[in-house]
Parts: C-alpha cells; sequence; structure tokens
C-alpha cells in the first residue's frame, strides 16, 4: 500500500533546488518554507517522547542523531571540525562513482536512516527540513513507514519480509527549505525509513500525526495517565497559546525548563486560561496532579478541574454541555507537583484545566482506567502494537 503526499501546486508548495550561499546576519532570512496544515498535530517522532534514529548507513560530517533535536537547526557560519564545516543536521559524505569512467553516483545511489517514532500512530504530514544545507542538501527524497512489535533492531527492520509503506515516493527538494509532504493513510506505524538522494544533508524531521497507542499495553497496565501524549490523550484546545504549547503538559517526564511546559501571556481584563483535554478513551478517572515545576514568579494562582463524558454525543466545545467540576477552584504553589485523589470514580472522555487567572502550567497528568465502553473503543480503532 502507497500513502499518497499532497506536494503538488495548488496544494503544499514545493520547493527545489539550492539556496544563495549564507552571505550573512540572520541565517534564517532566506529560509524557505509555508504553512503547513498538519504541524498542529504531535510530532510522533519526538525525543522526548521517546524517538530515535537508530541507524543510517552514513553520518560522515552530521550525526543522525540531529534529526529529532526539538529546536530548529542551528548555524554559526565560523564553527569547523576535524572533517570541514560542523553542520547541526544528519549529513552524509559525497558519493562517487565506480571508476574514472563512470565519476557519477548511480541514479538509484542514495542514504538511507532508520527512525523509531516515540509514539506509533497515524502520519498526516512529514517535513524533511534542510535549513542550512544550501549547496549540499539532497537532490531528492523518500519516506517510507513500517508497523513493527516490541522493540526491533536496525536488521529486524532491515530484514527481508518487512512491509514498508510508501509515504513519500522520490521527490525533489530544495536546499535550506521546509519541505513538506502531507500523508493520506490510515495505517498505524512505528518505524520510517528517510532516503535522501543520492546524498547529502538534512537538519530536521518532523512527523505530524495523532497517536494510536497499544491497547494491550494499557489494557495490562491498567490504571494509567490518560492524558499522556503517549497514551493517546490530547490537548484539544486551549485559551492561549502565547508562550508555548498545551501539548507541552502531556510529555513524558517532568519539566526542566520554563519552555517545557504550557504558558499564557499575562492576562489584563477580568478573565481566566484554560485548556481542554481528550482522554484516551472513556475512562474511570482515579486522581489528577497539576505540577508547576519551573513556573516560580508566573505560576497560576489556582486551578479547577472539570470533566465530561462525550459518549452520549455531547460537544466538547460547549463549556456548558454536561461539565461536572472534579476539583473545585484551588490554590496553587510555584514549581510545585499538587496530587489530588478524586473521590466517586467520575466518568469521563474529557478533562478540562481552568487556571486563574494566567500563568503556566508545566505537567497535567489524569490518571485512571479504561472503562469496558473505552476498550472497545480502542479495540474498534486496531491500536495494537502488531498492528492489527
Amino acid at each position: 500500500m502507497t500513502g499518497t503526499p499532497d506536494h503538488s501546486p495548488g496544494g503544499i508548495p514545493s520547493f527545489t533546488g539550492g539556496a544563495a550561499p549564507y552571505a550573512g546576519g540572520d541565517p534564517y532570512a532566506d529560509y524557505r518554507s509555508a504553512p503547513l496544515p498538519f504541524t498542529a498535530l504531535p510530532d510522533l517522532a519526538d525525543r522526548r517522547l521517546g524517538g530515535s534514529v537508530v541507524a543510517a548507513n552514513d553520518e560522515f560530517f552530521a550525526d543522525r542523531e540531529n534529526l529529532l533535536t526539538p529546536a530548529p537547526a542551528h548555524f554559526d557560519a565560523r564553527l569547523f571540525g576535524h572533517k570541514g564545516k560542523v553542520m547541526d543536521g544528519w549529513e552524509t559524505r559525497r558519493r562517487r562513482g565506480t571508476d574514472a569512467a563512470r565519476p557519477h553516483p548511480a541514479e538509484d545511489d542514495h542514504d538511507w536512516a532508520l527512525i523509531r517514532l516515540g509514539a506509533p500512530g497515524v502520519i498526516r504530514g512529514v517535513v524533511v527540513d534542510t535549513a542550512h544545507f544550501r549547496g549540499n542538501h539532497p537532490q531528492s527524497v523518500s519516506v517510507e513507514a513500517a508497523c513493527l512489535p516490541g522493540a526491533p533492531a536496525p536488521e529486524d527492520l532491515l530484514a527481508a519480509g518487512v512491509k514498508w509503506t510508501v509515504l513519500v515516493p522520490r521527490t525533489p527538494v530544495g536546499g535550506h527549505a521546509a519541505n513538506g509532504f502531507a500523508v493520506h493513510t490510515e495505517e498505524r506505524f512505528t518505524h520510517l525509513r528517510l532516503c535522501q538522494y543520492p546524498d547529502g544533508g538534512i537538519a530536521r524531521l518532523r512527523v505530524h500525526g495523532e497517536v494510536r497507542p497499544d491497547a494491550a499495553w494499557l489494557a495490562a497496565l491498567g490504571t494509567f495517565d490518560l492524558a499522556a501524549l503517549e497514551n493517546g490523550g490530547l490537548p484539544e484546545d486551549a485559551s492561549d497559546r502565547f508562550y508555548s504549547s498545551p501539548l507541552n503538559s502531556v510529555l513524558p517526564g517532568r519539566s526542566q525548563k520554563m519552555d517545557d511546559g504550557w504558558e499564557t501571556r499575562r492576562r489584563r481584563d477580568d478573565g481566566h486560561d484554560w485548556v481542554r483535554y481528550r482522554l484516551t478513551g472513556q475512562a474511570v478517572l482515579r486522581a489528577l496532579e497539576i505540577d508547576t515545576g519551573c513556573y516560580k514568579g508566573n505560576a497560576p494562582g489556582w486551578a479547577e478541574v472539570s470533566a465530561l463524558d462525550a459518549v452520549g454525543g455531547a460537544d466538547p466545545a460547549d463549556a456548558s454541555a454536561g461539565w461536572t467540576v472534579v476539583l473545585p477552584r484551588t490554590r496553587l504553589q510555584p514549581d510545585t507537583v499538587h496530587r489530588f485523589p478524586l473521590e466517586g470514580a467520575p466518568v469521563a472522555t474529557h478533562v478540562r484545566v481552568d487556571i486563574h487567572p494566567d500563568g503556566g502550567v508545566a505537567r497535567v497528568r489524569v490518571h485512571g482506567s479504561l472503562t469496558e465502553e473505552g476498550e472497545r473503543s480502542l479495540d474498534a480503532r486496531g491500536f495494537r502494537a502488531d498492528g492489527s
């Protein structure tokens, strides 16, 4: 099966050819990019979720691991090492032909990297970012995806018989550009194979999509964090994303610095900020955690949490449609993990956290267990590690 990339005139803009040599000043001044409709979705390859570049055939000039660095690629025109210009990306050596009579690489010669997604899921779009690779970017790229259970080694991924689905067929790309490709397939994937023809450098790879957790694993856990991105939770909407995204609030682990969480601008009115989470599925809620880690002079003053069971058709976007307060407005402390056991075992598919009046929340955890309906919903959608 082959996915269908949207990379044509009238769809997502294409970038081809090299960029001009760096002339000084802001290295991003002539960077080529365009709005991409899928980039609001989580990056399934995010290293913070556990994404990794598990293998590459060549990384002579720059390490493959740079592909998944969360921050944009950095460029220092003065920085050189023993192998040449130090680049913040994955860069392979220049390919050569077989002999003096055939000095150029063959048509199908290419370099490749294998990527394990941090959170398996359905891929909606891919960005192959060649930032700062101007005359040393690949001529074209392709992206394939596979779904394998467990933690396969590189040799398992490269073994004969592994089913690879083409998400992006071999397509020309531009240097110093965010080359975007929309993907239209409903399959669940765990790994990617990124190929560049014939060689060159790619700064970053972003794989945007919808998390599809392994239902069998969640059933084995019993009680787990229903809001966690890796378990299929998702911030559906928020009042404000000025400083950072609410997606940060459902990442694994504790926040390490201020921009690792969700922070709103300072309010100058009498309103308040909020974020609404879609949980893994319908579940019985057991306990909440609200972590204001690293927010010291900008933590919210108070928080209130409400829950909604939308299985009967209620609209989560309607703040008046069946929401029940499960944590009344409660004082928060700066740089603190707040833990709240819930009474009455409320059943919910969504949770809304209202902060008063504004500020930053590092992490939100919603601990609970799926109901029979929640388990059936996951099974019906086929989110199992073996792809079945």
